[in-house]
């Protein structure tokens, strides 16, 4: 059992179809929940995006995607980051506010082929560069002043909950923050997993404190063995004293399998600030 705002409640690999066919995996999340897809210009990337705005000048929904398909295996690079399941995609697809906005991750379903600035380090040791961390950035701001949005709600899986993370501890208009299997300590990640470490990448820890005031909610797989509790503990630690942080343990759920059915009700968990004082740790 962890300790306070914690309740007893993950990066792909294995063989990579081409980007079509998993382009076509996320139109099959996107198609019945009438999420559009869109490409935005974030310099230096073009990022894809679905959305439904079903109600403009309100707050939106803002799912960010997870590393992908970053690695094919320990030592070697896959060719295409798309991610063979969208699984920030599938979680958006289960939500039924009336704004919700799905952004994919710098290089994911991109045609690599063409000249442009995505090289491997982008999926590998800068995935979260200054530049992709902008990038994102300057999307929500493109979004922002296309809808009339006014604040964001965020959600990121995986790696999509670090740069999540990053993106609220840099702009004024984050509402809330929400991370599912999220990876918020990469330094650990990899120091725990003997894999290399993302030296051109901002780590979230790094300015945890910035958060504080924040609501938020982390959710952790209790069968995860990618991100394990541990990597929020850190997190939690860097970000000091709160009455906003909670996060839970989800049983059963592994770092990919679990998520997108549970969603709904996950969404439904408390997310204010009025966390109980304790210990800089996960909640009972």
């Amino acid at each position: 059992m962890f300790v306070a705002g914690f309740l007893l409640l993950p990066l792909l690999g294995g063989c990579a179809p081409n980007v079509l066919t998993r382009t076509d995996a996320a139109n099959r999340f996107a198609g019945p929940a009438f999420m559009s897809k869109r490409t935005i210009a974030a310099p230096p990337f073009h990022l894809t995006a679905y959305e439904r705005i079903d109600d403009t000048g309100a707050p939106a929904m803002v799912y960010i995607e997870g590393d992908g398909l970053a690695w094919m295996n320990k030592r070697e690079p896959s060719l295409d980051p798309t991610p063979r399941t969208p699984l920030a995609l599938g979680l958006a697809a289960r939500d039924k506010s009336p704004n919700v906005i799905y952004l994919a991750r710098p290089c994911q379903y991109t045609k690599l082929t063409e000249p442009g600035p995505c090289g491997r380090r982008y999926w590998t040791s800068a995935r979260f560069a200054p530049e992709t961390v902008e990038s994102l950035s300057v999307a929500l701001d493109r979004l922002k002043a296309l809808h009339g949005i006014p604040a964001f709600h965020l959600v990121g899986y995986s790696g999509g909950g670090a740069m999540a993370a990053l993106l609220a501890e840099q702009r004024d208009d984050i509402a809330s923050l929400r991370t599912v299997a999220g990876n918020l300590d990469h330094e650990s990640h990899s120091r725990l997993h003997g894999i290399s470490p993302l030296r051109d990448s901002l780590n979230p820890v790094t300015d945890a404190a910035r958060l504080a005031s924040l609501p938020q909610h982390h959710f952790i797989g209790g069968a995860d063995q990618n991100v394990t509790p541990v990597i929020f503990e850190n997190f939690r630690t860097a970000v000091g004293p709160s009455s906003c942080v909670r996060a839970s343990l989800i049983p059963g759920v592994t770092h990919e399998d679990g998520w997108i059915e549970r969603w709904p009700a996950l969404l439904k968990e408390p997310l204010d600030c009025a966390v109980p004082p304790g210990p800089a740790g996960m909640g009972s």
